[in-house]
């Protein structure tokens, strides 16, 4: 018997639920980036732990809120254009503690 859900050890959900848990530190950075992208700007979103579905779930409300484009790449969502402001605002609506980082 597992120690910490009760069922057997073949039927033991523990390990595979400990290892998908998304890594974060609790404070989600939310920045405006330039590099590499023809001097257009994006907004950064990182830390936030959240399974990849709700990543998407939650980009999707932050690009709708908005009203431009991005995407979802290895746990960070961004957002085209410089819309920091708004999307600390959504965040903590949601919950989040979000801050701004960098200038």
């Amino acid at each position: 018997m597992c120690p910490e859900c009760g069922q057997t050890i073949a039927a033991c959900i523990c390990k595979t639920a400990a290892r998908t848990l998304p890594a974060g530190s609790g404070a989600v950075r939310v920045t405006r980036e330039t590099k590499g992208r023809g001097g257009k700007s994006v907004t950064i979103v990182k830390g936030l732990a959240l399974d990849p579905l709700a990543l998407t779930v939650l980009g999707k409300e932050l690009r709708k809120t908005c009203g431009s484009g991005g995407t979802v790449k290895d746990g960070v969502i961004e957002v085209q254009g410089d819309h920091c402001e708004r999307v600390i605002e959504v965040l903590k609506k949601y919950g989040h503690n979000a801050k701004r980082a960098g200038g």
